[in-house]
């Protein structure tokens, strides 16, 4: 590709989308020229937020067809839900193969589908029309991982030794939209929707820099998963009134909390454990990402609600409900944390910046399907391990067919 540009479509038009439209006013080589969602409206207002926001003259398009086959749209971000991903890579993979459009990449918002056989037919899709591919995981390029990482192998790990052990977590009081909730829908619970950012992140602060991901290997999975909060009756019935009937978590509940501990194995040699844990159970300001990375005689710590700036709002100040100052907030009086540019501070510009960079240029991104897929594996293998009450060998046998007791409805807290 010889633009200097790049034209992106956006296949989505939700609370994601709206980030990466943020997060775009950060990256100087890239236009937003287009959206598609199955709900017209919707498309409409993401456009008009891109155009206000002078991201580009985004317009809606009828369908993803459509959108691919225009000429000015060089990439699409997938920013659909997990049920919809294999439809719209299908439209997007025949569009391309037919002829009757071009992209250089296809970027795909986390988790990359919601079984590893839906990942791995994704990948395929993609493979076959020849599109470069990216899997977008915003974590990764927080700036506090990106510069503590670089720090602790800088001084830490060349003095001392290699750091052994990794943390992470992603909390929260629980998603804005119904099919989030719903095991079929999103594929599972709190863990296939927020466990792949935990995962990538101790994994990657365990990775020495400039070696390959694959310098970690697997070895070892043990997962777990229950329903801490919005499966108790009362909870239970809030979730209903504001979720709707279909999310019923008296009758089909998914986890609202999960924890893996995955054991890897680096190319020295040596063993190296990493933890993470998620979860929608979180009572809080508001979201909380957190990560630690120890070694023999060094340690660092991110948690984003250790922040710089704090609001203070007595009983007296009156106003509605929003997110205004965090991600998921709780509250709106007493002693806040705020997060004065959460695109920025969660990693969403850094990531944005580095995949139309590699679009662009031609260069193979940090995180491409092939990664989305070994994290699906992981994941479910965790759920697999919580199922047994073991730990796992990775890959354990008859991964690629497996779908979570969540996902199928047949999954009751306690059992």
């Amino acid at each position: 590709m010889t633009a200097r540009r790049l034209g992106i479509g956006i296949v989505g038009s939700g609370f994601n989308a709206r980030f990466h439209l943020q997060a775009l006013t950060a990256v100087r080589d890239a236009d937003v020229l287009g959206v598609w969602s199955p709900t017209r409206r919707n498309a409409e207002t993401t456009t008009a937020l891109a155009r206000s926001l002078g991201v580009g003259e985004a317009r809606p398009y009828r369908s993803i067809t459509a959108m691919v086959a225009d000429p000015a749209i060089d990439a699409i971000w997938l920013c659909g839900p997990n049920h919809a991903r294999i439809e719209n890579v299908e439209e997007i993979s025949e569009t391309v193969v037919g002829g009757r459009g071009e992209l250089v990449g296809l970027a795909c918002e986390k988790p990359l589908a919601r079984t590893v056989g839906e990942a791995k037919h994704v990948a395929r899709l993609a493979r076959r029309a020849g599109i470069a591919t990216g899997y977008l995981e915003n974590q990764l390029f927080a700036p506090a991982i990106q510069r503590g990482r670089e720090l602790i192998w800088s001084r830490g790990a060349r003095s001392s030794g290699r750091p052994y052990l990794a943390r992470a977590a992603e909390e929260h009081g629980g998603p804005h939209m119904p099919w989030f909730w719903q095991g079929r829908l999103q594929g599972g619970g709190v863990l296939n929707d927020m466990m792949c950012h935990s995962v990538e992140v101790v994994r990657f602060l365990l990775t020495e820099p400039g070696r390959p991901r694959a310098s970690l290997r697997p070895v070892r999975v043990s997962g777990r998963i229950a329903s801490l909060k919005w499966s108790r009756p009362a909870y239970a019935k809030r979730l209903r009134r504001a979720m709707g009937r279909a999310v019923d978590y008296a009758r089909s509940p998914a986890e609202d909390f999960a924890g893996v501990t995955i054991e890897y194995q680096a190319e020295t040699g040596e063993r190296l454990v990493a933890e993470a844990s998620t979860s929608w159970s979180f009572v809080g300001a508001g979201l909380r990402l957190s990560a630690e990375l120890l070694g023999p005689e060094y340690s660092m710590a991110w948690n984003t609600l250790d922040t710089s700036l704090r609001c203070f709002f007595s009983r007296e100040v009156r106003g509605a409900a929003g997110e205004d100052l965090v991600e998921k907030q709780n509250a709106e009086t007493g002693l806040m944390p705020v997060v004065p540019d959460e695109a920025a501070a969660y990693g969403y510009e850094a990531e944005d910046r580095h995949f139309v960079r590699a679009f662009l240029t031609g260069e193979t991104p940090l995180l491409t399907f092939a990664d989305g897929i070994e994290v699906m594996e992981i994941l479910m293998t965790a759920y697999m391990s919580a199922e047994q009450g073991r730990t796992l060998s990775f890959r354990p046998r008859g991964l690629d067919r497996f779908v979570p007791a969540v996902a199928r409805g047949a999954w009751k807290p306690g059992r």
